[in-house]
């Protein structure tokens, strides 16, 4: 009576499983996507199918099948394969995990790979517990994380592992998946499912590359549509857009592709495109990125990439960001969207990085002084401000080091116009 009990439970459990769970690909030949990585030459794919896994870390967003290959592993070795989560799993639980391997080990020669989900979370104490183990053979280490494993995983575990990263899926994979949804549909209840080709590009288009977020959604509109209880079922573009209405931007906050995002959009602004400086911005803003954060770049690109060629550029950028911390969102969405087309319209210098050659300057100069009438309290000193247009020629360089040109001017702008006016100063 309990096993029935037990088995009634664990039938009752996988019926109440998402469909996308249901849907998990249980070999290679069903995996869609992640071709680079798993096409019939590749050392992944011989890994997994000859069963001479070794250490791996899958990074990638969600949904782009990441849980599904561990799957695959688990039906393709002969290794017990461990699963456990760096947020919910002790160090205790992890120690005991990797004694049991040990004893498997030596009693069975059984292998035991140890599957760690969300592996950029781990401590460094968890980290402790699990290097010996991956060093000495005890345990095999797959981990698998959404962020970039070299800005957010430990070094330790990324000096031992081989790393795999996995893409956005495709349209076409998309699509094959919409196609597994209406297969699954038309053997589990005799349905016919309809998509509108409206309805398959908003929900491929909207997925973001995520197969979960995909079939979820495809889901949702079969199961509550009004003709649910009918044998054929119309997927509209109405019912698509109440399925899915909300673009799952492919986005990680600490991760390669923010860097990847916030440089995108520098550019943009260097390259005096607006389109693409809105683009980006508003990239970062839908994936929840810190405005504080988009701001102090928006503050070095004022002076690194404007400069002086329009000065009033970084006192707009400060302007904007004092009255964004007044108002906050979703006002304040003006004021991060006029700070980044201020500086995008605005005429270019980086005559700023002048200062990284005088610093290499001071670097390679073995001695100088201070030039005598330049010195404190100097009776020599002749003050320009005595003088028509408050200039007069006179030396402020190292007697060593006279003649030497350093600040690299940009011909654009009030730089421009102030240069031009400093040449004829000197000329006169």
């Amino acid at each position: 009576m309990h096993s029935e009990n037990l088995f009634t439970n664990y039938s009752q459990i996988e019926n109440n499983a998402p469909l996308a769970d249901k849907l998990r690909p249980k070999n290679l030949e069903d995996f869609f996507g992640q071709q680079p990585i798993l096409n019939e030459n590749s050392l992944l794919r011989s890994a997994i199918l000859n069963d001479k896994i070794s250490n791996f870390i899958f990074s990638g967003p969600p949904g782009v099948g990441k849980t599904t290959l561990i799957e695959i592993i688990s039906f393709n070795t002969r290794s017990k394969l461990i699963k456990l989560n760096a947020v919910l799993s002790s160090v205790k639980e992890l120690r005991n995990e990797i004694a049991n391997a040990k004893d498997r080990l030596i009693n069975s020669k059984r292998k035991t790979i140890l599957f760690i989900d969300e592996v950029h979370r781990f401590t460094a104490v968890q980290q402790d517990a699990l290097l010996p183990s991956i060093e000495n053979g005890t345990i095999t280490f797959i981990g698998a994380t959404t962020e970039n494993p070299f800005f957010a995983v430990n070094k330790a575990l990324v000096s031992r592992s081989r790393i795999f990263t996995l893409l956005p899926l495709s349209e076409n994979d998309l699509q094959k998946v919409i196609q597994k949804v209406i297969t699954h549909y038309s053997k589990k209840d005799s349905k016919k499912v309809h998509l509108t080709q409206d309805a398959i590009s908003h929900l491929v288009k909207f997925s973001g590359g995520d197969a979960r977020t995909l079939i979820n959604a495809l889901e949702m509109a079969i199961e509550t549509t009004a003709e649910n209880d009918a044998k054929e079922i119309k997927i509209n573009l109405s019912i698509a857009e109440d399925a899915i209405q909300k673009k799952n931007i492919v986005y990680d906050k600490n991760g390669q592709n923010h860097y990847d995002v916030i440089s995108a959009f520098i550019k943009s602004i260097r390259g005096s495109d607006p389109d693409a400086t809105l683009f980006w911005l508003a990239n970062m803003l839908e994936a929840g990125e810190d405005p504080n954060f988009i701001f102090r770049r928006l503050l070095i690109s004022a002076s690194e990439d404007i400069g002086i060629a329009d000065p009033n550029a970084i006192v707009v950028v400060q302007s904007c960001c004092d009255a964004f911390d007044r108002v906050g969102f979703p006002e304040g969405l003006y004021f991060l969207t006029q700070a980044s087309l201020y500086l995008a319209m605005s005429s270019k210098s980086n005559s700023t990085k002048s200062i990284f050659k005088a610093i290499e300057t001071i670097k390679s100069t073995n001695a100088f002084d201070v030039p005598l009438h330049l010195k404190n309290n100097s009776n020599s000193y002749v003050n320009p401000h005595n003088y028509p247009g408050n200039w007069i020629a006179q030396e402020y360089l190292p007697k060593s080091l006279r003649g030497l040109k350093i600040w690299e001017p940009n011909n654009n702008g009030w730089e421009k116009t102030q240069y031009e006016e400093l040449l004829r100063r000197k000329e006169n």
